[in-house]
Order: C-alpha cells, then structure tokens, then sequence
C-alpha cells in the first residue's frame, strides 16, 4: 500500500462511514480495485481508520458526551452485543473482510430493505436521545452486530435498529453515531493488540506503518467532519430510498464484476 492508496480509502471512509452503505464494503472493493494485497497491516488501517472517521462525531455533538452519566450507560449496554460477538467470531469476520462477493451480496440485500424501510417505520415516537431506554438501547445493539457481515453497514443496521423501537430517522442516526464511539474504540484496541502480538517490526517499518496509520486517520476524521450533518439533513428530508437504489445497482455491477473479470479477486 503506498501514500496515494492510502488517501484515497481515507477520504472513502471519511464519506462512507455514516452513510447507509457500507464504509468496510467500500474500502474492500477499493482495495481489490487497487491491487492491494489484504496483509495484516491492511485490515488493521482498515479498522483504525474508522475509528478517525467516528471521532469527528465527539467533536460534532461533544456537548452530547459530557450531557450525562446515563448517556454513557446507554452506550456501553448498545456496545455489549458486539464486544461478545466480536470476540467470539473474529476469525470469521477477518475471513470475511477478504471478499468483495461477500460484500456485493450485502450491498443488494441491504439496498432492497432500505427501499422500504421509511414505510416500514413511519411512526415515530422518540426524537431525543435521552428518551432512550437501556432496553432499547440493548436492542439497537443487537442490530448493529449484523454489520460484522462486510458491506451491511454498520450506521444502517444501527439506524433500523433505532427506527424500528420507534425512533425518528434523526434520533436513530445519531444513536447509530453515539454508539459507533465505543464500538470502533474497542475494535482498534483489539486489532492494534492483535497485530503487535503477530508483528515483530523493525524501527523503520513501524514508523512507516504509524505514518500511514496517523495520515488516514487524520484525512477520513476530517472528511468525515464534513459528510455528518450533510447526511443527517438529507435523510431528514429524503430517507432512505435513494441510498437502497444507490447499494442495489453497486452490488450488482460488482457481482457482474467478480464474474466476468479477475479485477475483484481478492490479490
């Protein structure tokens, strides 16, 4: 992976990471698209990078994280579901991360809920975060886990989660960016352990590794900045449908793609 690679899955993730469409299946198509080789140090930027993006929502709503003790309750009851989980099928998801079929297959299956999901959920009751209930919160959870399949999304799983206890569109997409925080917090906790348990690096090699993992975090957090509140207004005037049409035609050029040409074969 050189420094022009690594820019431009920053900047997709900086974009992606909020929208309904899969952050990790996108950088997972980009990479194959590339060339890049899924090494250890790439699932790992993968993941760190991630969590760059999801701090521009501390920055963004900071004033929502020194709000309450009850607030951070809630979080770490959404997080429990994927922490076990997590835990618990790492292997499999790691595995998981290396095809793009994989990802194109969630990226249609996804689209096809998410054409009907403001019809689905259209009566809403909560609109404020702090009338969220632990129970609730558990539950939104639960949902979010189903993003461990590469091209869910985690901010859609999240946000029908959210929907379906009731939540307005807005409430449930900033529930989904409040419990991306410990989420991704603990991820790259656990893959930086994990490689430096794998990886005996030289001085060189880890400052290169730490250069790249700094330049695309740095990039997808302020990228990210910028993509929040303009995905937040648009999809309290528009929805979803348009991110469904938008999942189901990619997944189907890249099914198209993975079938007719090596272009998508994992290197």
């Amino acid at each position: 992976m050189n420094i022009i690679q690594v820019i431009i899955l920053a900047i997709i993730e900086g974009l992606t990471e909020f929208l309904p469409v899969s952050s990790t299946g996108h950088m997972v198509i980009t990479s194959s698209l590339m060339g890049i080789s899924k090494d250890e140090f790439v699932k790992l930027f993968e993941i760190v990078i991630q969590l760059g993006a999801i701090l521009a929502v501390v920055v963004l709503y900071f004033k929502r994280f020194v709000r309450s003790v009850d607030f951070y309750v809630k979080l770490v009851i959404g997080v429990i579901p994927a922490v076990i989980l997590g835990l618990l099928l790492k292997k499999h998801i790691d595995k998981l991360l290396e095809s793009p079929l994989v990802v194109a297959i969630a990226f249609v299956a996804g689209g096809i809920i998410l054409l009907f999901v403001d019809d689905w959920f259209n009566k809403p009751k909560v609109d404020d975060e702090r009338e969220i209930n632990h129970v609730t919160a558990l539950k939104i959870g639960f949902f979010q886990c189903l993003a461990m399949i590469p091209g869910v999304s985690r901010s859609a799983a999240s946000i029908v989660g959210g929907m379906s206890q009731k939540l307005s569109r807005k409430a449930a997409a900033e529930f989904s960016f409040f419990l991306a925080v410990p989420t991704m917090f603990g991820a790259t906790l656990k893959d930086l352990w994990d490689f430096h348990k794998k990886n005996v690096l030289t001085s060189d090699q880890l400052h290169h590794d730490i250069k790249y993992l700094v330049i695309g975090s740095v990039i997808a957090f302020i990228v990210a900045l910028l993509a929040i509140k303009s995905f937040i207004t648009f999809l309290e005037k528009k929805g979803f449908k348009l991110f469904g049409v938008y999942r189901i035609i990619a997944g189907l050029v890249i099914i198209v793609l993975y079938f007719t040409s090596n272009a998508l074969h994992t290197a």
